[in-house]
């Protein structure tokens, strides 16, 4: 009989686990939740409290019985998965299921799994904390009720297979109000009048000092206006203000600053940082990863100071203590650090080594002193004008923090220029002007959303919580409603006045802007679904409602609330908007757009949400003639697209004449535009017109293409004609039913006998169905 029973719900963490603790010990997985509610059928006994209805899946019967068995073996059974919301509800699943029995039960709970914590955690076990138990339930309740009595909705007023999520929606709200932002945005002119002065420095040669007017002119005149003036002005040093300034270092890192900042400095995605830190935390090498805490232990401190004092020495060395302004911060009870202080590297693969090195230096410089930075401000005054002109630069007095570590920002337009030291200047020294420039610039658009910095948007609203970010931000774009991707910008001209020998020129330039790279999208669907929750769900749309669901889960956790009362007021109000929707009835489709009328048939023109994505239409149901349907091409939205642009897609296909007895014709497909011939299409090559290829080069391309694919095909048998010898990207392969078959390097595939290829299929096709084999998967469940 076994002693002892350690259950954790995933398998890396069972084997560190296991390291740390004696023969009386065995450490199982649980891999993730071990039930759940049903998949397919609500789940959910509304009459009966909510009560929800949970099953143990198919695919996790037999590890229940597993360790069912092994629990009644042992003398006690530690429950040790996370100490969060989640991790608690897990504990509680093991308990239920497996028919513990309290007295031979305990619950414990670490931050970090090094030996000295697992110790310490099994000195002092604690019960099942109910309370956060009944939190993670309520929110799972009524993540499935909005899911399940919205979605269908969905499918009939939209699309067949939407999905709608409480947080999801909020969360594609965000993306969507920031694209018409973008897309309304008028960009105003104003100028920038920037000067150089040439003036002497202590060797006794001459140095630039560049100075920029305190204000922008808002007109061309007004610029011209300025540099007449300037012409024969004298410049004067006003007044030089040199002050002493500090820099402070952040606090150590929270799940979203983690996130924020693994996303702009190594260009981590949200769920790749959460899947690398979950990797460096069930090894030992960090604290828990989902925490809104900026606490550090003391044993913290005292290891940052000790590895400060090591590799910098003591003058680096300001030990402090942050708190937390996240509202609800309830997840864990430290900020994310290495285990280690005194190890700043680590062994492991690259993406754990980068975000390892990312967390010890934000540690380290949190515990680190201050910069000192001394900042100058010169003001220049011009003679005929009360304008001034301001130069400003700074010195690093002491790096202190910034010797290791300096925080990233979202927007480029946030970053400041670096500015150096200014020469020695004296008030009332007169400056020699160089060139005098006022430049046009414009106004921009608020930046579209990246990943990072839509979870601060989120943590800023109060919606969701650490462990709720990651799989938002997968979930909406796995739908469809949101994508990653970059906008090419636009080249713009702009106005430069150059004041240079007491003449003015006027110059125009070039610049490319509006350019955006791994922001989030909306698609169209996106659009849509969500100006339809809008208008009928406008509650669970609403963000204040969002982040006061959030805050009714924290006071479920600290016991404050019953769970269910908190599910029957939001149940009463949001099921009879259910109801009345599925009632209304609309003479439009949601999210269809009138464009006008088609000149040719005089029918109307519209744009909707087809069945198989946005489509051009023209003529209605009504019409004794079907509607004619084109998809719009892949940079069209419906939301944008104008009825000159949704005629153009009408203009295909088009037939071209005949080859080989067969017609040749131009169609235009998701992937673009292709050419049609006896059963086959071909790819019309970017930067050739579909509107304007002739059949001669529509046959040339048809030619290409048959001869390209000959060049893949090596050999075939009459015996079996599904089998093919073919050459690919990746080398020779055995084509047959529909499989590809590797062929060896030694072997020559042109000699390749029938037989020899049955047996080659024979042996890799066990060997597919041996990796085919169920495996064990740990999975945590993604809160919604």
């Amino acid at each position: 009989m076994q002693k002892n029973l350690v259950i954790v719900e995933s398998p890396a963490k069972a084997k560190t686990i296991e390291k740390f603790l004696g023969k009386d010990y065995k450490v199982l997985s649980s891999y993730g939740h071990i039930r759940d509610l049903k998949k397919k059928v609500f789940s959910i006994d509304v009459e009966k409290g909510f009560k929800p209805i949970y099953e143990i899946p198919a695919d996790k019967k037999k590890l229940v019985a597993e360790l069912k068995a092994k629990a009644s073996e042992a003398e006690t059974v530690w429950l040790a998965s996370d100490e969060d919301r989640e991790g608690e509800a897990i504990a509680w699943h093991l308990a239920e299921v497996l028919d513990l029995k309290p007295e031979h039960t305990k619950r414990i709970v670490f931050h970090e799994i090094t030996k000295p914590a697992i110790l310490k955690a099994i000195e002092h076990p604690r019960e099942i904390d109910y309370n956060l138990v009944n939190a993670q339930q309520a929110r799972r309740v009524l993540d499935r009720i909005v899911g399940f009595e919205v979605s269908p909705i969905l499918w009939r007023k939209v699309k067949p297979a939407l999905s709608a999520g409480r947080v999801q929606s909020v969360a594609v709200r965000l993306i969507v109000d920031r694209e018409r932002e973008v897309l309304s945005f008028k960009s105003e002119a104003s100028y920038r009048v920037t000067a150089v002065f040439q003036v002497p420095d202590t060797s006794g040669s001459t140095v630039e000092l560049k100075a920029e007017l305190s204000r922008r002119l808002k007109t061309e005149k007004e610029a011209i206006q300025f540099l007449e003036k300037c012409k024969g002005a004298t410049f004067t040093i006003g007044d030089v203000t040199t002050r002493p300034q500090k820099r402070y270092p952040a606090p150590p890192f929270t799940t979203s600053n983690l996130q924020q900042e693994a996303a702009r400095r190594l260009g981590f995605s949200v769920s790749q940082t959460m899947m690398v830190a979950q990797h460096l935390y069930e090894s030992g090498k960090i604290t828990y990863m989902r925490t809104d805490s900026v606490n550090l232990s003391q044993l913290a401190i005292h290891g940052s100071c000790k590895a400060i004092k090591e590799t910098m020495g003591e003058s680096y060395v300001h030990t402090r203590q942050f708190s937390t302004h996240t509202k609800g911060a309830q997840e864990a009870h430290e900020a994310i650090r290495p285990t280690n202080m005194m190890d700043s590297h680590i062994e492991g693969t690259l993406q754990e080594r980068r975000l390892y090195d990312l967390i010890w230096k934000r540690t380290i410089a949190s515990q680190m002193a201050e910069a000192e930075i001394e900042k100058t401000t010169v003001a220049i005054n011009i003679s005929n004008s009360d304008e001034q002109f301001q130069a400003s630069g700074e010195m690093v007095k002491f790096d202190g923090f910034l010797r290791v570590y300096r925080e990233g920002l979202d927007d480029e337009s946030e970053k400041e220029e670096e500015k150096g030291m200014l020469p020695k200047l004296n008030v009332g020294q007169v400056l020699t002007s160089d060139s005098i420039c006022a430049t046009e610039r414009f106004t921009q658009h608020p930046p579209r959303y990246t990943e990072a910095s839509l979870v601060h948007k989120l943590e800023e609203l109060g919606i969701g919580r650490p462990s709720t970010y990651a799989p938002t931000i997968s979930t909406i774009q796995l739908r469809g409603y949101v994508q990653r991707g970059d906008k090419p910008g636009e080249e713009r001209t702009y106005r430069m006045h150059i004041l240079q020998h007491g003449e003015i020129k006027d110059v125009l330039g070039k610049e490319n802007v509006g350019m955006e790279k791994s922001k989030l999208l909306p698609t169209d669907i996106g659009m849509v679904v969500n100006d339809f929750l809008t208008e009928f769900f406008p509650t669970i749309m609403d963000y204040n409602f969002t982040a006061n669901v959030e805050k009714q889960f924290d006071e479920i956790a600290e016991g404050e609330t019953q769970w269910t009362s908190i599910m029957d007021d939001f149940y009463k109000d949001f099921h009879p908007q259910v109801v009345n929707t599925l009632a209304t009835k609309s003479e439009h489709k949601a999210g269809e757009r009138i464009l006008g009328t088609d000149p040719v048939s005089g029918k109307p023109v519209s744009v909707k949400i087809g069945r198989f994505g946005p489509v051009a239409q023209i003529g209605s149901v009504e019409d004794a003639e079907k509607p004619r349907f084109a998809q719009l091409k892949k940079n069209m939205s419906i939301e944008t697209i104008t009825l000159e642009e949704a005629l153009e897609l009408f203009k295909l296909p088009r037939t071209l004449g005949e080859y080989e007895g067969n017609t040749v014709s131009v169609g235009a497909g998701r992937f673009g535009p292709y050419v049609y011939n006896a059963g086959s299409y071909t790819s019309i090559p970017k930067g050739v017109d579909p509107l304007a290829i002739s059949l001669e080069e529509a046959i040339e391309l048809i030619r290409e293409k048959r001869e390209a694919d000959a060049k893949k095909h090596i050999k075939s048998f009459e015996e079996e004609p599904e089998m093919e010898i073919m050459i690919g990207r990746f080398g020779p392969y055995i084509a047959y039913k529909g499989t590809n078959y590797k062929i060896p390097k030694s072997l020559d595939p042109q000699a390749l006998t029938l037989d020899e290829c049955k047996e080659l299929i024979a042996k890799q096709g066990s060997e597919k169905a041996a990796e085919a084999k169920p495996k064990r998967t740990y999975r945590r469940k993604a809160t919604k």
